[in-house]
């Protein structure tokens, strides 16, 4: 259990000493636990994820910032690694994005990004997206970083360009939010290893993000090593943990209905739970102070 006051490491310092950084997503407190366990050096709480696990919904902006902030509250109490918060669109104009960006940093979040679709959002994978204009991205990320209250806090500007515009309008806006105070750059949906390689050579040196959608996302599989060569160095994967926990629970509810007894080795048993959910740290203060 973290102590209170446990200061997270800064995003980037994490950047510089663990790029790249694999971000898996967590959509609860349970798996953001879980994932720390596992060594990962930092995370994600992905809109994708989040909005599946909330309310069985997908991720076609039908819940905001009170909802989601809520959520991301806990899954961030839960572990004590750098995360890396899914902002959406801000949530509005720059008023919004100010009341985001500080309510996340003062919860704990390290790093937080920004998208320029227009309302009503969807996930960055899917096809009928639409980007605000240049210039209202561009104000967003200076009250975006103008809001935030200690220097360190990583402001990442994402466009969804390629899929309506094209790459080369992608290109032009990320370089836009990079001046007006980004710290890093996100370009959703390259669709070949081709476009992969141009954003890489094209945002050189500059902290350059990517996701991966496992089971059906618009890019290609490309290992994180091999990302990292292109120039990437946050590789988001926002399905890779959500996915195989929802075949994990149809594979069991199918075996309870048929009457059939967990098989060994399908599952953690107690004594392993109680470590994830530390049970010992619980027990011990009931004792000490009961």
């Amino acid at each position: 259990m973290k102590e209170i006051g446990t200061r997270r490491m800064s995003w980037k310092q994490v950047l510089r000493q663990h790029a790249p950084l694999v971000l898996p997503a967590a959509h609860d407190a349970l798996t953001a636990r879980i994932i720390e366990r596992a060594g990962f050096k930092a995370y994600q709480v992905g809109g994708f994820a989040v909005a599946a696990a909330m309310h069985a919904v997908p991720d076609l902006d039908l819940e905001h910032f009170g909802e989601k902030s809520a959520v991301a509250r806990k899954i961030i109490n839960a572990s004590a690694l750098p995360v890396l918060v899914d902002g959406d669109d801000g949530y509005g104009d720059a008023k919004n994005v100010t009341r985001t960006v500080r309510e996340y940093e003062t919860m704990g979040a390290s790093a937080i990004f920004i998208e320029d679709q227009v309302a009503p959002k969807k996930c960055g994978h899917m096809a009928g997206k639409a980007v605000v204009e240049t210039a209202d991205m561009v104000h967003k990320v200076k009250a975006a970083a103008a809001a935030r209250i200690a220097p360190d806090f990583f402001i990442l500007g994402r466009t969804d360009a390629i899929e309506p515009n094209g790459l080369a309008d992608a290109l032009r806006r990320a370089e836009a939010y990079l001046k007006a105070g980004a710290d890093g750059v996100y370009l959703e949906g390259p669709t070949t290893k081709k476009e992969l390689k141009e954003i890489g050579k094209h945002f050189s040196g500059v902290p350059l993000a990517v996701s991966i959608l496992e089971g059906g996302g618009k890019t290609p599989w490309v290992s994180p090593k091999e990302l990292y060569a292109l120039g990437f160095t946050m590789i988001l994967y926002p399905t890779s943990l959500l996915f195989r926990i929802v075949r994990a629970a149809e594979l069991a509810v199918s075996e309870l209905k048929r009457g059939r007894r967990m098989a060994e080795g399908d599952a953690v048993d107690m004594e392993s739970f109680k470590k994830i959910v530390e049970f010992d740290f619980w027990a011990d203060i009931e004792k000490r102070f009961s």
